[in-house]
């Protein structure tokens, strides 16, 4: 018989359980709880994640199958349909929010050293939102248009080690722009954000902050040149141009020089124009930058296939945003693992292994995905390179 831990609480090992608790602590989370903790509560939505259970009654089914073996990952409540159902509608969704902001510090620092691809010395952020489709009719709180439900995933993701620095969770209707009200700019920082961020009172509060944008600027924006650099033709640059914004509504929110750089992009067939507070970098940089925003791009996709936040277990606003903090924290409890046990294995790798072998016992969680296990992915399945080095 294999001995050693069941591959589950290798997992598990990797949270801290101290500040989990404090979390539950500063709510109450488990005020009259008698049976079913919020730790178990937590065990069994990422188990749920891990393994891409599509219902309550699912994960019931399933958890009750190996109930022998709970015990020794850590669940010590009765696995029902209807007690997970409670706990989250009523357990405070703040206390994932809160345990996911412990876990992301702890993520960033293991990815601090990372390569990125385009290395300018600087920390690298991409802004970007995500939208999640709902019925109104089930999730009346989700307003996003008359007959149609949404919410939002606004997500600053921190480009070395693509974790999410910021997630802010909001229903359909809330402009991107807001957002950037809400962010703590850091002083020599380059954020990288699509033209749905162009509000030139907010770009400029990232200029007086100490930090730097990469953004793509409007057809209907008015400006005047101040001069031109030498453009680099060969690789793209049609023009390098020092810029004042002229309209008086946008020269008032943002009054000193710009940045605009155009580049014929070859590969998309593609005419880009970027916009910039930074003008130590070369032109041909700025444009390579940008391109690192389709990061966030993946990170969404990544989430949405790999992780349970298109389809819901509950339909209160309490159970949706539980769910998908949750999720958030077994994305990073993956990444957390990948770079602790120094694993050259792709988060998509390690969550198909995950989703297997839950329930078989290892002495070493490394030892273990190091074996063979290429079967566990159909062939032509799309991997995405994101967190893949």
């Amino acid at each position: 018989m294999k001995s050693g831990r069941f591959i589950f609480s290798h997992i598990l090992r990797f949270l801290p359980i101290y500040e989990f608790n404090q979390c539950v602590d500063r709510y109450n989370g488990n005020y009259r709880s008698r049976s079913f903790s919020c730790y178990d509560q937590f065990i069994c939505m990422a188990f749920a994640q891990l393994t891409g259970r599509t219902s309550l009654r699912d994960i019931e089914i399933c958890l009750r199958s190996v109930s022998s073996k709970l015990y020794h990952v850590g669940i010590r409540g009765k696995i029902s349909r209807s007690t997970l159902a409670d706990a989250n509608e009523d357990r405070d969704w703040n206390i994932y929010y809160d345990f996911a902001q412990i876990l992301i510090p702890k993520a960033q620092k293991l990815y601090a050293g990372s390569q990125l691809s385009i290395d300018v010395g600087n920390e690298l952020y991409a802004l970007d939102s995500s939208t999640i489709d709902l019925s109104l009719s089930v999730f009346p709180w989700a307003k996003y248009k008359t007959s149609k439900g949404a919410i939002k995933l606004h997500t600053l993701l921190d480009l070395r080690g693509n974790i999410p620095s910021f997630i802010v969770i909001t229903d359909g209707k809330v402009s991107d722009v807001k957002i950037m009200d809400e962010i703590f700019w850091e002083a020599g920082s380059i954020y990288l954000m699509d033209r749905g961020y162009l509000d030139f009172a907010r770009l400029y509060h990232i200029t007086t902050s100490g930090a730097f944008f990469v953004t793509r600027l409007k057809k209907k924006i008015k400006w005047k040149r101040v001069r031109s650099q030498p453009a680099d033709k060969e690789n793209g640059i049609i023009c390098d141009q020092t810029i004042i914004l002229e309209c008086d509504k946008f020269y008032k929110n943002y009054p000193i020089h710009l940045r605009r750089v155009k580049y014929y992009d070859r590969e998309l067939d593609k005419l880009l124009v970027f916009l910039t507070n930074n003008f130590s970098l070369s032109a041909l940089t700025i444009a390579k930058l940008y391109k690192q925003r389709w990061q966030v791009e993946l990170f969404f996709k990544w989430i949405k296939q790999h992780l349970k936040i298109k389809s819901f277990y509950g339909t209160s606003a309490n159970a949706v945003k539980t769910q998908i903090w949750i999720a958030i924290c077994v994305y990073l409890l993956i990444a957390i693992i990948k770079k602790t046990l120094k694993l050259d294995e792709s988060l998509y790798t390690l969550s198909q292994i995950f989703s297997l072998s839950l329930f078989e016992r290892t002495q070493c969680l490394k030892g273990f995905i190091k074996q063979d296990y290429t079967n566990l992915i159909p062939d032509g399945s799309e991997q995405l390179s994101l967190l893949g080095s």
